[in-house]
């Protein structure tokens, strides 16, 4: 099973007395700065546009624009979220002004204090696109100037219809990391699609997967590139299958209860999952979307596995009626992982916490089982890699990026290493 990465978000109202900015050009360099608006004012606000601060020059931005890619603007952007900044016109955090451009300007690594809404695109830094090219990293704007204003990052689809998104924003209210409707919440002005023009996709390069791919008594690993998965037999041999692409993520399970694991992908741009069954055949399973990291296994007793995705710390699992099961496992940082811990009963889930190098593992009666594993850029997998030694239950592992190697967690807790994939 895999993941990707975190979250959480900000949104306020309109100020008194507007702020009018005109673009940079027009706005003299000596022009004082209105009063902020009071604290009553900036507190009862949560949507739209609460005034900005002056902007940098615009040929200063436009000249120390750097590229950036998609997953450093989101991991930006949530970096402000849940820490208690609080919104003003004036106050700076990290050398950004602590208003909804600032805080964009921020993400997408422009220069300090960060432009205002109208500057974005009369400066260069970005283009009005389309909705069906919108992608994480990109930004709903509304160009109008001061209080009227207002930038949204774009976190991804919240559903596969694409009336709503996951967005991160800086409000009156403070930071926020919300589903919205797409393209604002109504009343808040005219929001468009816009792209910093220095943003790149992402090259993830190889992402690790595992399950039993030959029906052995053993899982076994594999890498998924560029949209194909690399699948490791208990011979060594290899079974290429081609599924999915781009920025999708690739999951595995028994989707259709019957034979070996199955492959499959999470397309966070639309919020569905690809799976492909034995015999070829496509399902597609409408559930998370933006960052959510997905997560699969037989959550509810059925013969065939299910999917789930983790959100900001919680577990939205889904049964074989299409009902959700929640848990709350884990913290901002975390990455999600699955897998029987205990031998018995449904699937647990779990999550591999980078900065300590442990996996916390959920049991059936919900208690915690930690275990010591890898860290730092490590992504961690799961699967029965010694079959079992006469017992059921899952072991961990971890897939190192810089080596290319699965350290995997016998039940005895001596490692296998299994060279596979490419390094990153």
């Amino acid at each position: 099973m895999l993941s990707t990465r975190t979250l959480n978000r900000g949104l306020a109202g309109a100020a008194t007395g507007g702020l009018i900015l005109g673009l940079l050009a027009a706005v003299p360099a000596q022009a004082a700065e209105p009063a902020p608006p009071s604290a009553t004012a900036v507190a009862t606000k949560d949507k739209g546009g609460a005034g900005q601060g002056r902007s940098v020059a615009a040929a200063e931005t436009s000249a120390a624009a750097r590229s950036i890619t998609r997953s450093e603007v989101i991991e930006r952007a949530a970096s402000w979220v849940g820490i208690g900044l609080k919104y003003s016109w004036t106050n700076t955090y990290q050398g950004y002004r602590t208003d909804c451009s600032g805080f964009v300007s921020m993400a997408w690594g422009l220069s300090t204090p960060g432009l205002d809404t109208t500057s974005f695109v009369p400066a260069g830094v970005a283009s009005w696109i389309g909705k069906s090219d919108l992608k994480p990293g990109d930004a709903l704007l509304n160009d109008a100037a001061g209080a009227n204003g207002h930038i949204v990052v774009f976190g991804g689809w919240a559903n596969s219809a694409r009336t709503s998104y996951m967005g991160y924003e800086f409000t009156g209210s403070g930071m926020h990391y919300r589903e919205i409707p797409y393209p604002y919440y109504s009343g808040h002005g005219t929001f468009r699609p816009v792209r910093n023009n220095s943003i790149v996709d992402d090259n993830p390069g190889d992402q690790p997967i595992a399950g039993n791919w030959d029906g052995g008594a053993a899982s076994n690993v594999g890498v998924w590139r560029n949209g194909m998965f690399h699948l490791r037999n208990d011979d060594g041999s290899t079974t290429f299958v081609d599924w999915g692409g781009g920025t999708d993520l690739p999951v595995s399970a028994n989707w259709d209860g019957t034979g070996p694991d199955n492959v499959g992908i999470f397309r966070p741009s639309t919020g569905q999952f690809h799976l492909r069954m034995d015999d070829g055949s496509l399902a597609l399973i409408d559930w998370g979307g933006g960052t959510d990291q997905p997560v699969a296994g037989n959550w509810d007793g059925g013969a065939a596995a299910n999917v789930g995705i983790w959100r900001d710390g919680k577990f939205h699992l889904r049964n074989d009626d299409g009902t959700p099961t929640y848990i709350d496992w884990g913290q901002a940082g975390d990455r999600a992982v699955s897998g029987n811990w205990d031998g018995t009963g449904p699937d647990n889930v779990g999550i591999f916490r980078p900065s300590t190098g442990q996996f916390h593992l959920r049991m059936d009666d919900g208690s915690l089982v930690v275990l010591d594993w890898g860290g730092g850029n490590d992504i961690p997998v799961a699967g029965n890699w010694d079959g079992g030694n006469g017992g059921p239950a899952a072991n961990i592992g971890i897939w190192r990026p810089s080596q290319a190697r699965f350290h995997l967690r016998n039940d005895d807790g001596t490692p296998t290493y299994i060279d596979w994939g490419q390094p990153r």
